[in-house]
């Protein structure tokens, strides 16, 4: 936990946490507070999607998704894009048939829609805005195999957008031990992550929903920045 180390434009400062750290105000908030993982994952989607249109510059969105908690808040981005009118599409590291839980859901809905979601990204165009939402915080090891193939696909695109932490970066130290996204701007949740450094672009802090209850349990020093829905923030010299 590092207090103080980043701060919004208006000097509200915040306190940055470790991947372990993140997993504990997560688990909180579900667990005892009572906040549904779906209702994060819808905010965290919708909050994204917002960031992409700004950035988007009317061109189309690819997005990149995997199965955690960090794919689903990319599948509900997408579904927000697409009931905006934009052209998406997805690209899944994984057989859907695998997902579980909330980003299941999330699919499941996509799917209703008929916003196309694939395996391959066989129609890469350098036009396009990537959002990379693979591999959120919890990465302990190298990105292998479909994600480290499509991690790198990501870096093809004109923009390249992340979901909390850009992936193939450790979350809590800032290490790069294999492929890796190098994103333009991300959009990290709740709180930032004491690993973001320069690979992650621009960076802006989403309201997941989380509230003020949940830091106090943990001893979270906390300080609402949300005078909106997403926040640019910046490191402080102490970070």
């Amino acid at each position: 936990m590092e207090p103080n180390a980043f701060e919004t434009p208006g000097g509200v400062e915040l306190t940055a946490v470790t991947a372990e750290e993140m997993r504990a105000v997560d688990r909180v908030a579900t667990e005892t507070v009572g906040l549904p993982l779906l209702s994060m994952m819808e905010n965290a989607g919708r909050n994204l999607a917002g960031v992409v249109e700004k950035r988007r510059e009317g061109r189309r969105v690819v997005v990149f998704a995997g199965g955690g908690g960090n794919g689903g808040g990319g599948l509900a981005c997408a579904r927000h894009l697409h009931n905006c009118g934009v052209p998406v599409a997805v690209v899944l590291d994984r057989d859907p048939a695998s997902l579980s839980g909330a980003t299941a859901t999330q699919h499941r809905v996509l799917d209703a829609m008929e916003v196309p979601v694939r395996r391959a990204d066989d129609d890469r165009d350098a036009g396009v805005v990537a959002v990379d939402a693979l591999v959120g915080y919890g990465l302990t090891e190298a990105l292998r195999g479909r994600a480290a193939e499509l991690a790198v696909a990501c870096n093809d695109a004109a923009t390249v957008v992340s979901l909390d932490v850009p992936t193939g970066v450790n979350a809590t130290t800032g290490e790069v031990p294999g492929p890796a996204v190098e994103a333009d701007a991300t959009l990290t949740l709740a709180l930032p992550k004491t690993g973001l450094g320069p690979n992650a672009g621009d960076l802006l802090l989403g309201d997941i929903g989380i509230p003020a209850a949940v830091y106090e349990e943990l001893d979270v020093q906390y300080r609402n920045p949300f005078e909106e829905y997403v926040v640019r923030i910046r490191r402080t010299e102490e970070g």
